[in-house]
């Protein structure tokens, strides 16, 4: 039952003369006579029904229900295909206008006469084969799509603002991924910090090795308590100062005054501590020379911390004309494979690099009217990029002198050093028995340094298991080919420069101690020299 009322109700619909069928059964039929155009298209479409009425009349039967949702989708189809129809109709209505014009204007004489020759009716048929199968263009758009051209213009549009919103999403994306790539790294080397550096020039292949001279060293020592001066007259001594030395006038002033009281030619290099190695260099090679030249005796290098590196570097790159004017160096504390606390500082590509940077540019540059690059200059970098280009004469006598600070906590709480300060606007009248004052006026200032270099040293050995003096770590100030002396004594990095509020008579000074280095290097001198003579024997 339900199939043949299927089939009365589309008996039922009728057909419109005017509209298009089955688009792949058509055929088209162009005239041209005249300006007269006719356009046939055959074939038949299904036109509005009276389905949606009658559907609603059956709600008994679940059969009559589908029956009708089965017909209006079939109604909703035939539809479509006649809106599509319609545009296709609309198209080759347009084709035909356009057609004739072109044959017009390509055959005038044909259509003035009104005749149909046989020539004609060919170039008709030609012309319409060309437009079926080369989808005549008019313009540079095919004229049987032109009114698609909406639709598919809006469907590419959503497709390329689709696409650009996939590929600006997955950009937005890669973006933050490059971000968190770059925090985990920055991080990941800020915790990671010096860990590889730190004693690096031992582990190099290649390397000269190095020779206890701590037992001579406190030989030496002992002698000079119990008054045995050895230091000879025969040479120049020349102090050099480190970092921030021009900061503290007194720098290396006891120890000057020890030496001359001896009797001995003691000089302090009067160079710009806070400018770069490669400066200092070249301003202790003249230093050197003039010394040499004026006195007629070479001179015996003694530097301290940054000092010891400044004239390691003047060797290094100046020892084709040094090597008859200097005897020796000894490097007191000094950082000469580098500092963890330099590197740490500018490390670049670390958490807060630029900002740090800019920080200790603004202390050194613009505050104490310094370089940057003599903190630069103390890198592990730095270096070791210095080092492997510029190499340390093999037959000089070398000492490498460094010590271990105490972290006990009592020295954290104690302010044992004296530094001082230049206050040159005070009137401080000058009593004869002090020597002029080239700086302008200095007064006594108590500092803790201990404090200080006893939290940088406890720091460093909880964050890198090394020992240290505060800011060199003792692998660091170790010098290849050099005699290592290191002292059971705890000593700071600023106790060889700097008095001390309280002293124990049962224990060196830091003037003893320079005499001590200075007299073993002086011993070893003359050893090499021996072994020059015997091997050219």
């Amino acid at each position: 039952m339900g199939d043949v009322h299927i089939e009365t109700e589309i008996s039922e619909i009728p057909s419109s003369s005017h509209q298009v069928g089955n688009f792949s059964s058509n055929c088209y039929l162009l005239e041209v006579h005249g300006h007269q155009r006719k356009h046939l298209v055959c074939g038949d479409a299904v036109t509005n029904t009276s389905l949606l009425k009658d559907a609603l009349g059956f709600h008994s039967l679940m059969d009559d229900i589908v029956t009708h949702l089965l017909t209006l989708a079939s109604y909703a189809s035939h539809q479509f295909i006649q809106f599509i129809e319609d545009l296709v109709v609309r198209d080759v209505n347009r084709c035909s206008k356009d057609l004739g014009v072109v044959f017009s204007e390509r055959h005038p004489r044909t259509v003035l006469e009104g005749k149909t020759s046989e020539l004609g009716e060919e170039l008709l048929v030609n012309t319409r084969c060309e437009v079926v199968e080369n989808n005549y263009s008019y313009g540079s758009v095919p004229i049987f799509f032109q009114g698609l051209m909406l639709p598919l213009f809006s469907l590419r549009f959503t497709w390329r603002l689709a696409l650009y919103s996939w590929k600006q999403s997955f950009s937005y994306i890669r973006g933050i991924q490059v971000q968190v790539r770059s925090i985990i790294s920055r991080l990941r080397k800020t915790l990671r910090g010096s860990c590889d550096d730190i004693g690096w020039l031992q582990c190099t292949p290649g390397v000269a090795p190095v020779e206890d001279g701590t037992p001579r060293f406190l030989e030496l020592l002992a002698g000079i308590r119990n008054g045995e001066h050895k230091l000879p007259n025969s040479f120049v001594y020349l102090l050099i100062p480190g970092l921030f030395s021009n900061h503290g006038p007194l720098y290396f002033v006891g120890a000057k005054r020890f030496f001359s009281k001896m009797g001995l030619a003691c000089h302090i290099a009067k160079i710009h501590s806070e400018a770069s190695v490669e400066h200092n260099a070249w301003e202790l090679k003249q230093y050197i020379e003039e010394l040499y030249w004026g006195s007629g005796k070479r001179v015996m290098l003694l530097g301290h911390s940054k000092g010891g590196v400044d004239a390691a570097a003047a060797l290094s790159v100046y020892w084709s004309d040094l090597k008859d004017k200097v005897a020796g160096l000894a490097l007191v504390q000094s950082p000469y494979g580098g500092t963890p606390l330099a590197s740490d500082i500018l490390r670049e590509g670390q958490i807060a690099d630029k900002e740090t940077r800019r920080i200790m540019e603004f202390l050194i540059c613009k505050l104490i009217k310094g370089d940057i690059r003599a903190l630069d200059d103390l890198t592990y970098e730095k270096r070791k990029e210095f080092i492997m280009k510029h190499k340390l004469p093999e037959n000089i006598p070398l000492i490498s002198f460094h010590s271990e600070a105490s972290i006990a906590p009592g020295v954290l709480a104690t302010m044992t050093h004296i530094a001082h300060a230049e206050l040159p606007w005070l009137p401080f009248p000058n009593f004869g028995n002090e020597e002029p004052d080239s700086f302008g006026r200095q007064v006594p200032v108590v500092i803790p340094l201990s404090a200080a270099m006893a939290v940088c040293a406890l720091h460093l050995q909880l964050r890198y298991g090394e020992k240290s003096d505060g800011l060199v770590t003792c692998r660091d100030a170790e010098v290849p080919g050099s005699v290592v002396v290191r002292p059971d004594q705890k000593l700071d990095h600023a106790w060889m420069v700097y008095s001390s509020r309280k002293t124990n008579p049962s224990e060196p000074d830091a003037c003893e101690m320079c005499e001590a280095l200075l007299t073993q290097l002086v011993e070893l001198g003359e050893t090499k020299q021996g072994e020059r003579k015997q091997s050219g024997k």
